[in-house]
């Protein structure tokens, strides 16, 4: 038997006033997950155990039945794998986002969708 496993990750969000109140996921057109409802299984299931800060990271993991307390070193040696980078003993991969900040608030999550070659540009000049 195979599997398909559909994982709203951040879907729900928060009432907009715009949307009468409603999130974004309860104003959208779902006509794709609507029929996967209808001819498969649904369930609710707790994705970040206790102890863990909720995230993409520690719930797919989780659902795909890992051992977080053997297995998870956090975010950027996942993202460090997903490039083919190897992480020698005693040494540590860490993620960051690069972001717009303006009147001390963050602006935008990921510095404006800047390209990878500006990033990479960005990232030596901050070195």
């Amino acid at each position: 038997m195979k599997y398909i496993i559909v994982l709203g990750d951040g879907m729900a969000d928060e009432p907009i006033g715009k949307l009468g109140e409603r999130t974004p996921l309860q104003a959208a057109d779902t006509p794709a997950m609507d029929w996967l409802a209808a001819h498969g299984r649904c369930g609710l299931l707790k994705t970040v155990p206790d102890g863990y800060h909720p995230g993409s990271e520690i719930a797919n993991l989780s659902v795909l039945g890992y051992d977080l307390d053997r297995v998870f070193e956090g975010r950027g040696s996942l993202e460090a794998a997903s490039m083919g980078v190897d992480i020698e003993s005693g040494e540590m991969a860490m993620r960051c986002n690069l972001v717009c900040i303006e009147n001390g608030r963050i602006k935008n999550h990921s510095a404006g969708h800047i390209s990878t070659a500006e990033a990479a540009e960005l990232i030596v000049f901050l070195q």
